[in-house]
């Protein structure tokens, strides 16, 4: 087959489960590192005509990550377009299976079991009370329905803008602040949080830095994840019951 993935998180899992399959890729398809595949512009703005040109047998897509026009602009070219929701971790693993098994005509690889073995594992720790901003400028957190969300909550973290009427709300820094948080979690993707940009903005609190990778991408990433995001939120864990 010939594929053109419009999702990093599944040209990664993709790639590492039929090398060569791929023949077109975003440019924010950064894994893996030597991925051999043309690039076709970025996910919320490819050529369609570069990805038509390909001569693609399916085409790899995200309902949250790409445009319905440029989706529908390629259906309407004759591909075959394969569009994925993912809102939290049973959905994540189930697309994946349909995407690897089902679109691509693989048979399902062994990191897929043992990322739901890892995940099946996971012991929660201590409830810990935390806002999880994945931008600034303007500040904008993880609201309801996010697989993001769901992973930090499956491993103890009450996110406290799970109930928002948004997905990703922009809340003003000082009503984050004042929201009773215990800890803010910052990832360093979509937005690349350090430990010298974002901390700073939330005095008293302290701050869990993880691999947005591991927070917010679905594939062989989750295999480590369970432990890579334990590890960084328990840092913080004693630090936050003392300051609580």
């Amino acid at each position: 087959m010939r594929v053109v993935s419009l999702v990093p998180s599944l040209t990664e899992a993709i790639a590492v489960t039929a090398p060569g399959l791929l023949v077109g890729v975003t440019d924010w398809c950064s894994r893996p590192p030597a991925l051999d595949a043309r690039r076709i512009g970025g996910t919320k703005n490819p050529d369609v005509a570069a990805v038509l040109g390909l001569r693609p047998d399916l085409v790899i897509a995200n309902e949250e990550e790409n445009r319905e026009a440029d989706l529908t602009a390629l259906r309407e070219a004759g591909a075959q377009v394969l569009v994925t929701e993912v809102r939290g971790l049973g959905q994540a693993f189930r697309e994946l299976e349909r995407v690897l098994v089902t679109g691509c005509c693989l048979a399902r690889p062994r990191w897929l079991d043992e990322a739901e073995e890892a995940w099946a594992a996971v012991e929660p720790l201590a409830r810990l009370r935390a806002v999880v901003p994945v931008w600034r400028r303007p500040w904008m957190v993880l609201g309801r329905d996010t697989f993001a969300g769901d992973l930090l909550h499956r491993l103890g973290v009450v996110n406290v803008y799970a109930g928002h009427a948004q997905r990703y709300p922009r809340i003003p820094l000082d009503e984050l602040r004042a929201s009773g948080a215990q800890a803010v979690v910052l990832p360093d993707e979509p937005y690349r949080f350090t430990a010298d940009d974002g901390p700073e903005a939330f005095p008293g609190l302290p701050a869990a830095l993880v691999d947005g990778r591991y927070l917010t991408w679905y594939g062989p990433s989750l295999v480590k994840a369970p432990q890579a995001l334990s590890t960084a939120l328990r840092a913080v864990l004693g630090a936050a019951g003392r300051a609580g």
